[in-house]
């Protein structure tokens, strides 16, 4: 029998002055059995620094090769944002950038540069990736719990998060993909 998601709760404020976006809301994560902390906070973290109007995680799952994990359709259905976390391979955000604006959240950067380095992706450096730093998202991992009050401040290239009380700091700014 397959072992089943741990949901988690998020109760988020954003504060991100860099875009001027500031806003409260609710996340239910499932935590898929293969997946670590660490990538549910980075794709917790992704949803939340891309937060806009029409935002919302796949309804295939993150496995899914046709959908993204987070993305951004106008009220039409038209897709805006293709977010992708973790190091998707080329070819995939390949696909992704023929279909619209492509950002990659990770905490993985080395391992992207492996997959991507010398393969063809439709307009690659038009992409951002927004890399944290594996020990931030660590130091996070280690303190999150089923249930998490989350206040996230991104100022002047500066993410701030505080965790149930608890305050974690690193540098963010995208970079293009090439």
């Amino acid at each position: 029998m397959a072992a089943a998601a741990t949901i988690h709760q998020f109760e988020v404020a954003l504060s991100d002055v860099d875009r001027s976006v500031y806003e409260t809301f609710e996340l239910r994560m499932a935590q898929h059995p293969s997946e670590t902390m660490e990538r549910l906070l980075v794709r917790t973290l992704a949803y939340s620094l891309a937060y806009e109007d029409g935002i919302a995680f796949s309804k295939a799952g993150l496995a899914s090769a046709d959908e993204a994990p987070i993305a951004v359709h106008d009220p039409t259905g038209l897709l805006l944002h293709w977010i992708e976390i973790g190091a998707p391979s080329a070819e995939r955000l390949h696909k992704a950038a023929k279909a619209a604006k492509v950002s990659i959240f990770t905490h993985e950067l080395a391992q992207l540069r492996r997959q991507t380095e010398g393969k063809t992706i439709h307009k690659a450096d038009t992409i951002d990736v927004w890399a944290f730093d594996p020990k931030f998202i660590g130091a996070l991992a280690d303190k999150a719990a089923r249930r998490n009050k989350l206040e996230i401040t991104r100022n002047d290239g500066l993410l701030y998060v505080t965790l149930d009380g608890q305050m974690f700091e690193a540098p963010l700014a995208s970079a293009p993909l090439a």
